[in-house]
């Protein structure tokens, strides 16, 4: 048995795309909810600006959504690093 018939099968669309998202945002609700228990989303609004006229709740959307990019993108990367080498690293023939 060689190498490449060992190698794991590519994954449809669905499940990949799934396996990032899904864990990172699980993991965005819970630094969103930890953030915002001790950060007021209107004094950080006055703090950073003052000249938009956001209410709380869009703090707390834009604060989630800020959060479930970053960790999508921390999911990515390690997808990105764990996928099998053999794929990569073939012999041209």
């Amino acid at each position: 048995m060689t190498r490449a018939d060992l190698d794991i099968p590519p994954r449809p669309l669905a499940q990949r795309l799934g396996a990032i998202l899904w864990p990172s945002f699980f993991a965005a609700g819970v630094a969103t909810m930890v953030f915002f228990a001790i950060v007021d989303p209107l004094m950080l609004r006055d703090m950073t600006f003052p000249e938009l006229e956001l209410s709380r709740m869009a703090g707390y959307t834009i604060g989630f959504f800020l959060f479930w990019a970053a960790t999508a993108a921390s999911s990515l990367f390690t997808w990105l690093l764990l996928r099998p080498a053999s794929r990569f690293n073939r012999r041209m023939q």
